[in-house]
């Protein structure tokens, strides 16, 4: 998992996640992005931004219709409108960031999860880009990566044995577990797509995947 991380490190340098103002920003992200292009989310950021509510406190205020027109462009807007309100009440009652930060992973991750629609993609992320607390988050890009380096097995593998598998093998340390997911993002964009793009791939020398086509 080291040399994975410091190749990637040098080939594309820092990649310097989550891209958000606030804390709250980061998790709306990690909300709407579920089942839409990144692209879709930034429009409906804008659009809470540029009308005035991106505040737990604004999002409760705010009709539900209102609310799924502002975030129409991430698609999915009758479920994450209900999702951005549950959790800006969560953090509303439960004292904000700073109340909330001073738990543990476990519980915090505990908590979030018990949030309609909250699954452990989008809770790690927020524990890791908005509480700034050490997990690593798994995506579709990281089991396909590994899967490809003969880490795992099937790219169905369980998302906590993935997890602890990083976990114990890099570091648990906030900001190389933030570069090394984002990394892993920017390497399967530009190389290990669904249809992989090998030439001057920085990970072709360890890449069983490329070995197996090749036979």
């Amino acid at each position: 998992m080291r040399k994975v991380f410091e190749t990637l490190l040098k080939r594309f340098g820092r990649q310097n996640w989550w891209p958000a103002e606030t804390e709250f920003e980061v998790c709306v992200g990690a909300i709407l992005t579920q089942n839409t292009a990144w692209v879709n989310v930034e429009k409906a950021i804008f659009n809470l931004k540029e009308a005035g509510f991106l505040s737990p406190e604004s999002i409760l205020k705010l009709s539900d219709e209102v609310l799924k027109e502002l975030i129409r462009p991430a698609g999915f807007y009758n479920q994450k409108a209900e999702r951005l309100k549950l959790f800006s009440r969560f953090l509303v009652e439960n004292g904000g960031f700073e109340r909330l930060s001073l738990l543990s992973v476990s519980d915090l991750r505990e908590r979030l999860l018990s949030l309609k629609g909250i699954g452990k993609e989008t809770a790690d992320s927020m524990i890791l880009y908005a509480f700034k607390k050490p997990v690593f988050v798994v995506d579709a890009y990281t089991k396909r990566l590994f899967y490809r380096l003969g880490k795992i097995n099937s790219e169905k593998v369980d998302y906590d044995v993935l997890r602890t598998m990083v976990e114990n093998e890099l570091s648990l340390d906030v900001d190389v577990l933030g570069e090394f997911h984002a990394l892993i993002v920017r390497q399967c964009k530009d190389f290990c797509r669904k249809k992989p793009s090998c030439g001057g791939c920085p990970l072709l020398s360890v890449c069983r995947f490329k070995k197996r086509a090749a036979v």
